[in-house]
């Protein structure tokens, strides 16, 4: 098993791909917070999980394991949240001008987080999504939910890093 050196942390964090649900603690630097780190220069090419549950979403049957490590290729990320009761603030100024929040359900396969988008308050979201060129899309006061899990409670989270590219945005 992994050793954390002086220098790292384990976080427990969230993550969606199409095909895989991950819960585990993330490796990353100290300093680092984890709200903002897929936008950061410093974002890994495989985000390394300690201590992973995985449940497996793209057969019949939805199947689970457990792993003591695990390597998630970041480019097949489509979400990524901190674990709650886990928070790290949101990543905007409550006093910025000219923004709103736009309630949408954004869907990654068979999961929905209903959230609210923050766009401009001068465009609606189809030219805040297509003006947008960012790999990563901040999505707030979140509730995540699975119709194919009804074991899974709801999660609620304050925030959570998408990459718009891969997602489906529905309007509330």
């Amino acid at each position: 098993m992994y050793t954390l050196t002086a220098d790292e942390k384990a976080t427990m964090v969230m993550v969606y791909t199409r095909d895989l649900f991950v819960r585990g603690e993330a490796v990353t630097k100290q300093s680092v917070r984890l709200n903002n780190w897929l936008r950061t220069e410093g974002m890994p090419e495989y985000i390394h999980l300690l201590r992973a549950q995985v449940i497996f979403l793209g057969g019949s049957a939805i199947k689970s394991a457990s792993y003591p490590e695990i390597y998630v290729p970041t480019a097949s990320v489509i979400g990524f949240h901190l674990a709650p009761p886990i928070t790290d603030g949101v990543d905007y100024s409550e006093d910025e001008k000219n923004r709103a929040m736009l309630p949408v359900t954004a869907l990654v396969g068979s999961f929905q987080f209903k959230g609210k988008l923050r766009i401009s308050s001068q465009t609606g979201i189809g030219a805040s999504l297509e003006s947008s060129r960012s790999q990563w899309m901040s999505i707030y006061d979140v509730e995540v939910t699975n119709p194919n899990l009804p074991q899974m409670p709801v999660v609620s989270v304050p925030l959570i890093l998408m990459n718009p590219k891969q997602v489906d945005f529905a309007l509330e």
